[in-house]
């Protein structure tokens, strides 16, 4: 399978989020093929979107971005949890996806040594758990998803019927001001046992 190209992920922010449900995110690690399929996934959009990171500007941290739409923005949160997006929209306006939970299907052995021999549903059932399966970290920050060369990717894979998705407000936003916090950008695969809890 072919990475997705860049016109999948140049289009609206939340229409990239709805549509990677069912995608399957591949990470080539020491020779090994971890796949997931995407359950659920979070839109973050510009400057204005109190909840994300753009809100400050343009700085070190967020200048993946404004780049190019498909390109992984990793970044570290709490002091101890790495967070997989991928960047979206026209170049120049900052906006992303978190993946916020996959379902996975390749590399379950492997995932379960990065993860402590965790059960299959809790192996990739939440954003930061999904990278630590996968061996996702600072290094994979502001790599091209759409190069067939790249260690990390995504493919196009199941197509979900629209009503066996769901959307939510976003979660663990903190003090984030309304009415940001109560957006319902979070789109989830309905009663999908991998969802976050």
């Amino acid at each position: 399978m072919k990475p997705l190209p860049r016109s999948f992920f140049s289009r609206s922010t939340r229409t990239v989020a709805r549509e990677l449900l069912g995608c399957r995110l591949v990470r080539q690690l020491n020779g090994d093929r971890l796949a997931g399929i995407v359950v659920e996934a979070e839109a973050y959009i510009g400057e204005q979107d109190q909840a994300c990171h753009a809100k400050v500007g343009k700085t070190p941290r967020t200048q993946v971005m404004y780049g190019p739409a498909g390109f992984s923005y990793v970044y570290f949160t709490y002091g101890m949890h790495w967070m997989l997006n991928v960047v979206t929209a026209k170049e120049g306006f900052p906006a992303a996806v978190l993946i916020r939970a996959i379902q996975p299907v390749e590399g379950i052995e492997v995932m379960q040594d990065l993860r402590r021999g965790k059960n299959l549903v809790d192996l990739c059932s939440g954003p930061a758990k999904l990278t630590q399966a996968l061996g996702i970290a600072r290094g994979q920050n502001g790599l091209d998803l759409c190069q067939p060369s790249s260690e990390l990717w995504i493919e196009s894979g199941l197509v979900f019927p629209r009503h066996v998705i769901a959307s939510s407000p976003r979660i663990g936003l903190g003090e984030t001001p309304e009415p940001w916090r109560s957006k319902p950008w979070r789109y989830l695969v309905k009663n999908n046992p991998f969802v976050s809890k």
